[in-house]
């Protein structure tokens, strides 16, 4: 069986049996095409069917984004690596464990090395001390936002460890105070402009085309209130507010508030893991997908570089990629693979959380791809 005669199987199963509504899959090999197929519905209570050009919300997808941006700053010597985070944006001034004031450096924004977390507890707290970490809807600003962190001990001092954090919210709000403007324009200005792409933002370019938000149900997906809390036993209990990308006073969130297509998430990937293109140097675009985090684990047999987890032991990690591949994925129901040795970049976008991330589906898509 082909590769493509199995992601046909791999998607179809998912639609039929309801846990994926639509999502659009894009494979390329050496920069070249080689699948690509939009399956199910963007909104299927309007029978709207998916289409290669709709519209995803990114949630972590914005990530690779925002990383780029910062990294092709530091390109242009605007920004170094091992800057201290407070130097560049004052508010940000958390202290580690030992009560003293931390030393956070770009590096550890970029490599979820910095001591802080996503923590959903932080939503809950009294309004003066809340924290929204990016997908839930707010008006604040992201210095009102994430003012309330320096009154929080990280949960590790910077560099000794990894927790999946709000670090590419802070590096968002940095890397915007640093070029003048809003991080939507330094992410247009530095990487989505120079690649041409023209609906990956922080705002819905055509609604008309903007996928509806799905989530697990126990006989299939269901539609998104907003906002919507998943049931504890999912294992990821942050709240969704599906209307977030419409609200022009929330903070641009430089971890999970991006929305756009497939194909321009593959170019982005595809141009970074063929060099960097027009957006950066060869040198950081290799380092972007190289382990950045030394001994630290993120995962069982996974490390972490500047785009996302790298898997250096495939049989500890049970993973189902290739030693020194790269993938990461959006809560909303996004995964990525990049597997430079092999010439390999998979986009899926889909509108269905939390299977199109962290379900059976990403897995069951790698699982094609390998022919495992």
């Amino acid at each position: 069986m082909s590769m493509q005669d199995r992601l046909d199987r791999v998607i179809d199963t998912a639609v039929a049996r309801k846990t994926i509504v639509g999502c659009v899959v894009i494979v390329r090999k050496n920069g070249k095409e080689i699948y690509s197929r939009a399956a199910g519905y963007a909104d299927r209570e309007a029978e709207r069917r998916t289409r290669e050009d709709t519209i995803f919300r990114f949630a972590s997808v914005t990530k690779p984004f925002v990383a780029a941006a910062t990294l092709a700053m530091i390109d242009q010597g605007k920004l170094g690596l091992d800057d201290r985070a407070v130097d560049h944006l004052p508010w940000f001034h958390p202290k580690g464990p030992n009560g003293e004031q931390a030393q956070i450096t770009i590096r550890h924004l970029l490599t979820h090395t910095s001591g802080l977390t996503y923590d959903p507890t932080l939503e809950e707290r009294a309004p003066e001390s809340r924290v929204t970490i990016g997908i839930l809807d707010t008006d604040r600003d992201a210095e009102t936002n994430f003012r309330p962190l320096n009154n929080i001990p990280l949960a590790f001092e910077p560099g000794t460890a990894w927790a999946y954090s709000v670090g590419l919210d802070i590096l968002g709000a940095l890397i915007a105070r640093v070029h003048g403007g809003t991080l939507e324009e330094v992410v247009n200005h530095y990487v989505t402009g120079p690649l041409g792409l023209k609906d990956s933002s922080f705002h819905v370019t055509d609604r008309e085309r903007l996928a509806a938000a799905y989530a697990d149900g126990a006989k299939g997906a269901i539609r998104m209130p907003n906002p919507y809390y998943p049931p504890r036993e999912s294992g990821w209990t942050a709240g969704f507010s599906p209307d977030r990308i419409f609200n022009e006073k929330a903070f641009q969130s430089g971890g999970a508030g991006m929305a756009g297509t497939a194909q321009e998430v593959m170019t982005l990937l595809d141009t970074l893991a063929r060099g960097g293109g027009k957006v950066l140097s060869p040198k950081l675009a290799e380092a972007g997908f190289s382990n950045q985090v030394g001994d630290i684990t993120c995962e069982p047999g996974m490390r972490f570089g500047f785009f996302g987890s790298v898997c250096e032991d495939p049989g500890m990690a049970l993973a189902t990629m290739a030693k020194g591949a790269v993938q990461w994925g959006g809560v909303y129901g996004n995964t990525w693979l990049v597997d430079l040795d092999a010439g390999i970049t998979m986009v899926s976008l889909s509108n269905t959380a939390l299977e199109g991330c962290m379900g059976a589906f990403p897995d069951n898509l790698r699982r094609a791809v390998y022919g495992v």
